[in-house]
């Protein structure tokens, strides 16, 4: 094996390793960040909502959407859509109407109850950013190269679900 290949073997390996811990990373986040908003809602006596409905409600703010849509905009993340739909229309978060047009489809809103929670995670990822700026754990800068770089790592695991290479 030639130094050349070798260097790039090794490069190959410290990449893959990075990228592994990246994944990691990310992974670790989004279950970091629902844990926070979790603590944030039992600090509030909150205890109807979980994170991942609260996050939801966050997500979908002033729109109104169908479920197919909260997925494809990507307003939700997880795999219990129609059950946590269900359960926060129960408990009178959403507001749910079937679509005029396509009668299997229903169109969702949140209600008064609904835009109060939207509204604490609103004020909590606000004190996110301003402690993040404040403690000079991220500048405008770093934000913008974090999210530039998974915007293109996005765009690339796109592209392998629909086999463009």
């Amino acid at each position: 094996m030639s130094i050349h290949s070798a260097m790039n073997q090794s490069s190959d390996q410290s990449f893959m390793a990075n990228y592994l811990d990246a994944l990691s990373l990310v992974e670790r986040l989004h279950r970091l960040l629902l844990d926070v908003i979790k603590d944030e809602f039992e600090r509030l006596g909150i205890i109807d909502v979980n994170a991942v409905q609260a996050l939801l409600l966050f997500n979908i703010g002033d729109n109104e959407v169908t479920a197919g849509e909260l997925k494809t905009r990507g307003y939700y993340q997880g795999s219990n859509v129609s059950y946590n739909l269900k359960k926060l229309v129960e408990m009178g978060y959403m507001h749910h109407q079937r679509c005029e047009i396509d009668r299997r489809s229903v169109r969702v809103r949140l209600t008064q109850r609904g835009r109060e929670i939207r509204d604490i995670v609103t004020d909590l990822f606000g004190r996110h950013a301003e402690g993040l700026q404040g403690r000079n754990v991220l500048s405008s800068d770093g934000i913008d190269d974090i999210t530039g770089a998974l915007r293109r790592v996005e765009r690339y695991w796109t592209d392998q679900i629909r086999y463009i290479y």
